[in-house]
């Protein structure tokens, strides 16, 4: 058994205990509030079914479920607790009327306050538990009948369990005057849970830590998500916690023109963003860099929004670059991804995860478009992703992010502006000249050093990416309809093979 005057309570819950500086201070009272069906059960059933495997007695005391309810819920989770976890309910059974059913089991609404509050204490004291659960204090609340008695029957529990080496857990499910905030002044720590409900797709959960006395907590929102084998909470990224040293080196691409272009390639430990309307063949120029961190022994991951994974297997093979074999030798990891289903606090580590375990060295998330649709807002958005390139950076890892602006040619417009993020920004246009549709590439910005200012023609065919000479001899490329001014000669010739590809 652990030492329970100087190891935290651990709560069991993949996320919560970084959150809360690793887990709950022992021999304190918490409160875990949220309204019905944000997972308070199942946090609450984890706190103790981690107790129980340190060899700790673990009792919970229910005022609104019945037995079998909470073994449900466990199994509905893959747990089977058995005997581990001692259950007392304060509700009926079903054999009530029965006089010679044993009275064991009482009607919670037909006791008086100080009988219920007996109850619990003669549980207590039966059982003499490390970790203690209460569901829920809205059954105590509607017997107090009032709020200064309510207030004193906390106090009186709070001061019971303090004489014990218990750490209790008090569940409210919020169900009355949600303004009444008693027994947040009583207890030592208060977590809040919440239940959002987009206009598409699946809900959203969150966790908030509100007070924690004498103790640092990571503050802030924090998703968490209710799956098979309980909940798990993804804490809040901070760049700042978190570097490594890494030699600011250049990586080359593995096409000579686009590395002239670039200056000679892109400092490792930077973020790149391809920005160009739908089309034009900024996923490629992103795989580029993939194929050429797998040809130097690195690993990479990629993270689709908007594309199908097969037919990216498809286009991308018919043009001399297989990200299916890749994957296959465990040099690739690549994830479709649904932004309707998925919370950006997820989304995060799924990515800090390939970058930890993984050992990704070049990270794809194609596109911000698809992410932008997980987010809650475009301010958000720009939070986020922030922080978690700076996490990739200070990670030393290189980071392709592409964005598709709305229009085709002419004036663009982008759903979001995330230029001033990126190290480099790289532009892809369509433009017209001599009859066809044609694409130039550009370098706009690079803060790790110098590049080119001119303006490449590139194709995309059979024989994969190919970059001509500067478009010298015209102006206007960037607007999509270009003025001729000179030689025609950098303009390439197209095939039937070119590929119209994003």
């Amino acid at each position: 058994m652990t030492d329970l005057k100087t190891e935290k309570a651990r709560t069991g819950v993949e996320g919560l205990d970084d959150i809360l500086d690793g887990g709950l201070t022992r021999r304190h009272v918490f409160l875990l509030e949220g309204s019905p069906g944000t997972g308070k059960t199942t946090i609450a059933l984890q706190f103790l079914l981690e107790g129980a495997s340190l060899k700790e007695r673990c009792l919970y005391i229910s005022l609104s479920e019945t037995e079998d309810e909470l073994r449900d819920s466990a199994l509905s989770h893959g747990i089977d607790f058995g005997d581990t976890i001692e259950i007392f309910e304060l509700v009926p059974p079903e054999s009530l009327l029965d006089e010679d059913q044993q009275q064991s089991l009482l009607y919670s609404s037909d006791l008086e306050l100080g009988e219920t509050t007996k109850l619990i204490f003669e549980a207590f004291e039966r059982v003499k538990p490390h970790r203690v659960v209460i569901d829920s204090l809205s059954e105590i609340r509607l017997l107090a009948q009032s709020s200064l008695r309510y207030r004193r029957q906390i106090l009186a529990l709070k001061h019971y369990f303090a004489r014990s080496e218990a750490t209790v857990l008090l569940l409210d499910d919020m169900t009355s005057d949600q303004l009444d905030k008693t027994v947040h002044s009583v207890v030592h720590g208060v977590v809040h849970l919440e239940q959002l409900a987009p206009d598409y797709g699946a809900e959203r959960r969150r966790l908030r830590v509100v007070k924690y006395r004498g103790q640092a907590f990571r503050g802030g929102y924090h998703d968490f998500i209710i799956r098979t084998g309980g909940v798990a909470v993804f804490p809040r990224l901070r760049a700042v916690e978190h570097r490594i040293y890494c030699e600011r080196t250049t990586l080359k691409s593995g096409i000579a023109e686009f590395d002239d272009l670039l200056g000679g390639g892109i400092e490792r430990g930077s973020s790149t963003l391809l920005i160009g309307p739908a089309g034009t063949g900024k996923s490629f120029f992103a795989l580029q860099f993939v194929e050429a961190a797998v040809e130097r022994g690195e690993k990479a991951a990629v993270f689709l929004f908007d594309e199908e994974l097969g037919l990216l297997f498809a286009r991308t093979k018919a043009v001399g670059l297989d990200l299916e074999q890749m994957r296959d030798e465990g040099l690739l990891h690549i994830e479709q991804l649904d932004a309707a289903e998925l919370s950006p606090g997820e989304f995060a580590q799924r990515v800090r995860d390939r970058v930890a375990s993984f050992d990704a060295k070049t990270v794809v998330i194609d596109s911000i478009n698809g992410y932008q649709a997980s987010m809650p807002g475009e301010n958000a958005l720009i939070l986020h992703m922030h922080e978690l390139l700076q996490y990739l950076n200070r990670q030393g890892a290189n980071t392709f992010l592409t964005v598709a602006q709305h229009g085709l040619v002419g004036d663009m417009k982008s759903p979001v502006d995330v230029t001033y993020l990126a190290d480099t920004v790289i532009l892809l246009r369509y433009f017209e000249a001599m009859g066809k549709v044609r694409r130039a590439i550009s370098v706009i910005k690079k803060r790790t050093g110098r590049h080119e200012d001119t303006i490449r023609e590139f194709t995309i065919s059979n024989a994969g990416l190919t970059v001509g000479e500067a478009l010298s001899g015209f102006q206007g490329v960037l607007r999509g309809v270009p003025t001729f001014v000179g030689d025609r000669g950098p303009l390439m010739a197209l095939s039937g093979e070119d590929r119209n590809n994003s």
